[in-house]
């Protein structure tokens, strides 16, 4: 399954959240739109990771889109990255808070500040439906993808 799923293209985002002074994050690629109306994403996380955990206990999360420049950030939030202050990952980060209070990536292409709405068992995974109540636009960059255990950035089909 693994070899096949990595043949999926997707965007790259980093999970944000805050619960009692602690800041938490991690990189995911599984995030969907799910509703308009009302406005409802998703996002699937790993029970083994502490941010599941954060979030689960403040009840808040923004996802942070990720633009074609930021492979460095994506590696901070997967943990492939060494730091310099060991257990944060916002270190030399801006971020800011809107309606949650869940950290946002002042860099990030996009965002959204979201109520968690409903978990639902994944086995391995939890899957989050947030309410959406803010989100915002950064800069036009392109999106961060990732493709075939790499890296990617958009590339115009022509011919169509």
């Amino acid at each position: 399954m693994r070899e096949t799923l990595r043949l999926w293209a997707s965007g790259v985002s980093v999970v944000t959240t805050a619960h009692e002074g602690r800041r938490a994050g991690m990189t995911v690629s599984a995030f969907n739109s799910l509703s308009l109306d009302p406005p409802q994403i998703l996002v699937c996380l790993s029970k083994d990771a502490s941010t599941a955990q954060v979030i689960q206990q403040s009840g808040i999360f923004a996802v942070n889109i990720l633009g074609a420049d930021q492979a460095e950030i994506s590696n901070r939030f997967a943990g492939r990255v060494p730091l310099a202050t060991p257990e944060d990952r916002f270190d030399g980060l801006e971020t800011s808070t809107h309606v949650t209070g869940a950290p946002v990536l002042a860099d990030a292409i996009g965002w959204l500040d979201c109520r968690i709405s409903e978990v639902h068992d994944g086995h391995s995974h939890w899957i989050v439906v947030g309410s959406v109540q803010a989100t915002g636009k950064g800069s036009s960059s392109a999106p961060l993808l990732y493709f075939d255990r790499a890296y990617r950035a958009l590339a115009e089909v022509t011919g169509t």
